[in-house]
């Protein structure tokens, strides 16, 4: 049978599963990658337009090494145009590892006996946040198994008491979160707390894979999970991040899923996900996933390159699974935020030494575990501009406003001189010497960038008062 896309041109509707196996399948397989095709649309991209599912597909199936390199210039040119060079700094701080699910990939999955137990009391949360902001972290996504003890009641009480934590000029101002779907009037209790982005990641959107994975909890339902964000919309939280555990399934399929899904966000709510994750499987306590899918180096990185030119506005997530040249490379390729610093051992950051990680008190194996100063030591060194700006949240330039920012190209406008000002602050309160003098030498650079002589005057006057001690200025 002839395949016609026109098929599937169906209406979106809010909670309703959208993912249609023969459809994604149908277009990856019609695919037919030139290099004129991919040059018109990588120029489709770098205008700020999301592309459509043919045209990732074409992408997808482009597999001659011209044509990677065309995809991946692409992205480095879009990632500037976009985002400029900066690069946003968080860190994960799990809260607790009760889980009642079964995923073959996890090592907190509840059938793992040997996995340590264990849910921060209210003062171990405290003591690990100081800790945190005695690095110099400003932004946080706290973490939490799928367990009934974690409700949305419970999880706005630790959100709460990680924004009451101040330890001299330190404080944490954006706590997003990692946890299990809730239900619409969940979603409100928590959007109530103040909390930035809400994650929900499908692991994989194709349901063969997922069905095999998931075989225990209520994670197992991978409807309800699919539509879960669609929950956290209709209670007015616009703020929302998507992502897959690639490894688990063909990544061609994933990388269409992830398109589909903002798609269908897109179309049900003008709004498509903040934020988009990619992590790739690693190592852990009573692993269980057949090698066929993994995911190579050289195919994570076209992954990357891909994601960023398919959603041009949507802020893409690398974290410390990844070794650090991975790290170092896709940077350029449309990377706009990072971990640094990162302990997934439950309560880690309080401890004075650090330990060998131990699967059985972690979730995965991490690649990276240098400290937040030597992440923003390589950023500097690469031209990178590090950020710990929270602003857009603050100032309620999320969902729907926060589109009306970015697509245009406003962004730069805005998170450029706040990210200037934020390394202002962490140079003065936190920064080496030597860190400080690369530091102060790339917010010169970047100061002289700025192209609103009015705009530079008022981030020159606003360094000067941060450098008097006052803080937590933005734009």
């Amino acid at each position: 049978m002839k395949f016609t896309p026109e098929k599937y041109n169906i209406p979106d509707k809010p909670q309703v599963p959208y993912i249609d196996t023969e459809e994604i399948w149908n277009y990856l397989n019609n695919a037919k990658p030139s290099n004129t095709r991919i040059q018109e649309i990588v120029s489709k991209s770098l205008s700020k337009e999301r592309l459509n599912l043919e045209e990732v597909a074409t992408l997808i199936r482009a597999d001659k090494p011209e044509q990677i390199e065309m995809i991946k210039s692409g992205a480095r040119m879009l990632k500037e145009k976009v985002y400029g060079k900066r690069i946003v700094l968080f860190a994960p701080l799990y809260v607790g590892n009760l889980c009642q699910n079964n995923c073959e990939y996890c090592g907190f999955k509840a059938t793992n006996k040997d996995t340590v137990r264990k849910t921060l009391s209210n003062e171990e949360l405290i003591k690990n946040v100081e800790a945190l902001e005695h690095n110099g972290q400003k932004r946080l996504i706290l973490v939490y198994g799928e367990h009934p003890r974690y409700n949305p009641e419970y999880i706005a009480k630790t959100v709460k008491t990680v924004y009451g934590v101040k330890t001299g000029n330190g404080e944490i101002r954006r706590v997003n979160i990692n946890a299990a779907p809730l239900s619409i009037e969940g979603f409100k209790t928590v959007k109530d707390a103040g909390i930035g982005t809400y994650q929900v990641f499908q692991e994989t959107y194709d349901p063969e894979a997922y069905s095999k994975y998931h075989k225990g909890g209520r994670k197992a339902a991978y409807d309800n999970r699919l539509v879960s964000l669609d929950r956290a919309q209709e209670a007015g939280l616009d703020d929302v991040g998507i992502g897959v555990l690639f490894g688990l399934a063909d990544w061609r399929f994933d990388v269409m899923g992830l398109v589909r899904h903002t798609n269908h966000l897109e179309a049900c709510y003008n709004v498509g996900p903040h934020t988009i994750s990619f992590p790739r499987l690693q190592d852990a306590a009573e692993f269980k996933v057949d090698p066929e899918f993994a995911v190579s180096d050289e195919e994570f990185t076209r992954i990357v390159a891909i994601l960023r030119l398919a959603v041009p506005y949507t802020g893409m997530i690398l974290t410390a699974r990844e070794p650090i040249h991975i790290r170092k490379e896709v940077l350029q390729y449309g990377c706009s935020q990072i971990d640094a610093g990162t302990k997934i051992e439950m309560g880690a950051y309080s401890e004075k030494e650090n330990k060998k990680q131990d699967l059985n008190q972690e979730q995965f194996l991490i690649n990276d575990d240098r400290s937040l100063g030597e992440v923003i030591d390589e950023l500097l060194d690469g031209d990178y501009l590090p950020s710990f700006c929270t602003a857009c949240y603050r100032k309620g330039r999320t969902g729907e406003h926060f589109m009306e920012f970015s697509v245009p190209g406003f962004i730069k406008r805005f998170c450029t001189p706040n990210a200037i000002l934020t390394l202002a602050e962490y140079i003065e309160d936190y920064a080496k010497e030597d860190t400080a003098v690369k530091g102060w030498k790339l917010i010169d650079k970047n100061i002289r960038d700025i192209k609103e002589p009015k705009l530079e005057a008022s981030v020159k006057m606003k360094i000067e008062i941060i450098k008097k001690g006052k803080r937590d200025l933005y734009y």
